[in-house]
């Protein structure tokens, strides 16, 4: 079974060229974490997700893969 992308954190951050350790530091949380985050492996919760928006200057819709093809 595929993985299913759910975040484009990793996108995001090279859009604003930002690396993970940045991130991590940003947020306080480890570097693997966020590893995890950008491969999609982990999901960071609603909260966190709203964190990471606010960080990078985005809006949260921006760290999501739209659910509807014609989007």
């Amino acid at each position: 079974m595929a993985k299913l992308e759910i975040n484009r954190i990793k996108v995001v951050l090279a859009e604003t060229r930002r690396k993970n350790k940045w991130l991590a530091e940003q947020l306080d949380k480890d570097e693997s974490t966020i590893s995890q985050w950008c491969t999609n492996a982990r999901q960071p919760s609603l909260d966190t997700l709203s964190n990471i928006a606010n960080v990078l200057n985005v809006d949260i819709r921006i760290l999501l893969h739209s659910t509807k093809s014609n989007l």
